[in-house]
């Protein structure tokens, strides 16, 4: 009885990992028959340029994917193509003091985004994604705190492309 209580365990797990098809653990739905993906540099095009962020936010994005997929990185020639811009650099202050002087800052980076699925165009996808930093009025941004601020928004940009793109939420 032991014997048979197992195989049909093995056989339900079996049939229960097949009917998965291509999902994974981190959310991507993959179709088997990509391979390759490319991260194309993106520019920096906001009205205010902060030197180094665009190379950033290309190596976060190409990162991410390599991370949570099994797809490879190439330069050209891809299965899945990502390009676009950042579009938006823009400090503001959201609330102030009574001395009319800000009380705490927002960082807002925005980032164009084109996905082409070379295998299935209907996957195409053109978006704007962005996210944004508060940090507190006296401080200013430069430094330790400028890197975690772009860190926290790169984080959940790339994570929203690759949701919007791979994983279709």
């Amino acid at each position: 009885m032991k014997k048979n209580g197992f195989l049909i365990l093995l056989v339900s797990t079996v049939f229960a990992i097949q009917s998965c098809g291509f999902y994974s653990f981190t959310g991507a739905s993959v179709a088997p028959n990509i391979k390759t993906f490319q991260v194309n540099f993106f520019r920096n095009n906001a009205p205010i340029i902060e030197p180094g962020i665009d190379r950033l936010f290309t190596q976060t994005l190409q990162d991410l994917i390599v991370n949570q997929t099994s797809l490879d990185l190439t330069n050209q020639n891809a299965d899945l193509i990502y390009e676009g811009e950042i579009v938006q650099y823009y400090i503001a202050p959201i609330t102030a003091t009574a001395q009319n002087t800000a009380a705490q800052n927002r960082l807002t980076i925005a980032v164009n985004v084109r996905f082409f699925d070379t295998k299935n165009e209907g996957n195409d996808l053109e978006q704007r994604f962005t996210f944004y930093f508060d940090y507190g009025g006296s401080a200013q941004l430069t430094g330790s705190q400028r890197d975690e601020a772009i860190a926290v928004i790169y984080e959940r940009i790339t994570q929203d492309v690759f949701n919007a793109t791979l994983a279709k939420w």
